[in-house]
């Protein structure tokens, strides 16, 4: 491992696998009556984030927690930097308290690579998501759970997703959990679909590692898994789509969509969903979906990223013998 977590795409084959398969020691800790590790004990982890968020950030201070480290939850509002503080200064700050972690989600792509390079502090750095760029925790949770609805949880130990055919629908233009997506599971042996109105890809796309179609529904049969993107309006400056009603009748899964996926086929979402929009109702709330499981593996996965960054060489879970007497 390398000593910050930037991008998806800074991982090997075999980080990506170490971190799937300490995320499972670290969700059978949840299946404990008291879910803690002393690992991270006496280490202070920041969570930085100068966006609004609910999963991402209360799945890292989860993490964090139940690693027994001590955690200090910074925002944006209500803070120096609305008084027009900057990021090197916040950092500076920091770095004087003494913090051994930063978890940061930034609005400004690239701010997690500026924190982690500057030499502004000396903190192991955590990107948490920056604009349209990347959210490499989130892909990592996205497949673990692939993994174990598509592997098996004991089945899939060591294991990448070699020969799995996934399909991303949506908003890709503003979406870093695509492109974190898009690297991370082609990094795992993935075979990726893109599903998008023109309007709504990115500039380049032809460089990325996947494949790309306007047709959802001729895709959808050969998918094993099927990931929903929200349409992020709060970072549109224009019109990508004529209404909501036709975006969902081209690019929404609803029933029938989702009758036609292979039996085995997931459906999932990285959160927050607009229901009636790009995932209906039935959909969202079938056994197919993922989405609540997507949020309960989001702790492991972050777990197992801090114990690899700031644990050491312990075991990841200690197991205590019982002397016969």
């Amino acid at each position: 491992m390398q000593r910050h977590l930037i991008s998806a795409a800074d991982l090997t084959r075999d980080d990506a696998v170490q971190i799937l398969d300490t995320a499972e020691e670290m969700a059978r800790v949840a299946d404990r009556p008291i879910k803690k590790l002393p690992t991270l004990r006496g280490r202070t982890i920041v969570n930085l984030f100068f966006e609004d968020s609910t999963r991402t950030r209360i799945s890292f201070e989860a993490a964090e927690k139940r690693l027994s480290a001590d955690v200090i939850n910074f925002t944006a509002k209500g803070s120096s930097v609305s008084k027009g503080e900057s990021l090197k200064d916040t950092a500076q700050t920091l770095e004087a308290m003494g913090v051994d972690a930063v978890v940061i989600r930034h609005g400004a792509s690239g701010a997690p690579y500026r924190l982690a390079n500057s030499g502004w502090i000396d903190a192991v750095v955590i990107n948490a998501g920056d604009g349209t760029h990347q959210h490499p925790t989130q892909s990592l949770l996205d497949a673990f759970t692939m993994r174990r609805r598509l592997v098996g949880r004991d089945a899939g130990i060591g294991q990448d997703l070699s020969g799995k055919r996934i399909t991303l629908v949506g908003d890709v233009l503003h979406s870093r959990v695509a492109r974190s997506n898009v690297d991370l599971l082609h990094t795992l042996g993935a075979e990726v679909t893109l599903v998008a109105p023109p309007t709504l890809l990115p500039v380049g796309i032809e460089t990325w590692p996947c494949e790309v179609s306007y047709d959802l529904d001729a895709t959808l049969p050969k998918s094993d898994a099927v990931m929903m993107l929200r349409v992020q309006r709060e970072r549109m400056n224009a019109a990508f789509f004529p209404t909501e009603r036709e975006y969902s009748r081209r690019y929404g899964l609803d029933g029938d969509r989702m009758a036609k996926m292979p039996e085995h086929a997931i459906v999932m979402h990285p959160g927050p969903m607009v229901r009636g929009m790009e995932i209906t109702a039935e959909v969202a709330d079938s056994e197919r979906c993922t989405a609540i499981e997507q949020v309960a593996n989001g702790v492991s996965i972050r777990m197992a990223v801090l114990y690899l960054l700031l644990g050491g060489n312990q075991p990841a879970v200690t197991h205590t013998r019982v002397e016969e007497k």
